[in-house]
């Protein structure tokens, strides 16, 4: 399954859970799993709105007394000791994370001394665990996102005035398509700013897709000009794709190349993660010899044609390298899709490539192999195996 968000009003983190549980994700399972959080004080709620003559469904958590502010090491104490499975307490704390290193960017401290105040609050731990929750029990494995609006104006902060988007959100978005509407409102915040761009694969258009369910999320405020909601798209891809897959297998990409010999390669992991959530097929680092005898990396990046400048722009900004080179690629693929199996220990996606009538290779997901390995005590290569 993938996840399409429509941030045309801006994003934050009870539109985007008020869009997943208008979509058909139960409320009483997410409070059910959140609830293995050591958090109190808080209740969920969730009721139908409109919105500029749209229907909504507006997600709050109420909260029962005062929201302490937090430091990485509690919130960091709070992921650690849940009940979620490792790989969404590791989700939960690499996201949080992140926010915390912007703050501490945007302020001049170190992550682990920063307070958050807005970002730290019981709605805001709810809010990010509750998204990354949701979207693993309605079993979306890919997310996209559109441009991003971020409204326009002042918000009021801890710190004081400051401009829309917030110098954290800005921050959130580098290398992400952004714009500003007319409406002066902080539209998307900063807890939808770090969750879509930690989660989002791509960004831009519409994925080809087959649409199985529409959810709206609602926004807090009500405008004249559009209704203040977010909207998701949940379906499977269809068999021609965005990323240049056609339906019979064949299909052309973007090959971009650059070499670098003069780059820390702690560097190289960051880039990577930033090309694939900017949308690249793949990226590959190639060791060679250059000129003089001196050792390389020639970095490769596999890309729809739409992708490419955007890319490039990333490629050039974040490495060392002063030009590079890209042309067109044919390429054929076998078609895919993504199953839900039952199996002796549970249900476990299973990844399907075939072409034509002819099934050819059948392959486990290997996040669920590792869960069923880890709870059943047994080792992982007799579930891999026992599942093929």
């Amino acid at each position: 399954m993938i996840a399409y968000f429509d941030c045309f009003s801006g994003v934050s983190g009870d539109m985007i859970l008020g869009s997943l549980i208008d979509a058909g994700l139960s409320l009483d399972d997410l409070s059910t799993r959140l609830k293995t959080l050591p958090v109190t004080g808080y209740a969920l709620r969730v009721r139908k709105v409109r919105k500029a003559g749209i229907r909504a469904s507006k997600f709050d958590v109420i909260i029962s007394g005062s929201s302490p502010s937090r430091k990485w090491k509690d919130i960091e104490r709070i992921i650690d000791s849940s009940g979620l499975s490792p790989s969404l307490r590791k989700k939960g704390l690499d996201v949080f994370k992140r926010l915390f290193k912007v703050e501490a960017k945007v302020h001049g401290s170190r992550y682990d001394k920063v307070h958050l105040h807005e970002l730290s609050a019981v709605d805001c731990i709810v809010d990010i665990m509750g998204t990354l929750t949701g979207l693993d029990m309605m079993g979306i494995e890919d997310v996209y996102c559109s441009a991003i609006n971020l409204g326009n104006g002042t918000i009021k902060t801890a710190h004081g005035i400051l401009p829309v988007p917030a110098p954290a959100t800005a921050e959130l978005l580098k290398g992400i398509p952004v714009y500003s509407s007319e409406t002066t409102f902080e539209l998307t915040t900063p807890t939808g700013a770090v969750l879509m761009s930690s989660l989002a694969s791509g960004f831009g258009k519409i994925p080809d897709m087959s649409i199985e369910k529409i959810g709206t999320g609602a926004g807090g405020k009500n405008f004249k000009t559009h209704p203040n909601v977010l909207r998701v798209l949940i379906g499977h891809r269809t068999k021609k794709t965005s990323q240049g897959n056609l339906s019979d297998g064949h299909g052309s990409v973007t090959v971009i190349e650059t070499n670098i010999d003069d780059m820390n390669p702690q560097v190289y992991d960051y880039i990577l993660d930033r090309l694939f959530k900017a949308g690249a097929l793949d990226v590959h680092l190639t060791q060679v010899i250059m000129k003089k005898g001196r050792p390389g990396i020639v970095l490769t990046t596999i890309c729809s044609d739409d992708r490419k400048e955007d890319l490039i722009h990333i490629i050039l900004t974040e490495t060392t390298s002063i030009g590079l080179r890209f042309y067109h690629a044919a390429r054929k693929t076998l078609q895919r899709e993504s199953k839900t199996v039952t199996t002796k220990w549970g249900r476990i996606r299973v990844k399907k490539s075939w072409q034509g009538n002819d099934i050819r290779k059948l392959s486990p997901e290997y996040e669920d192999c590792r869960k069923i390995a880890a709870k059943y005590n047994i080792p992982l290569i007799d579930v891999l195996k026992s599942i093929k």
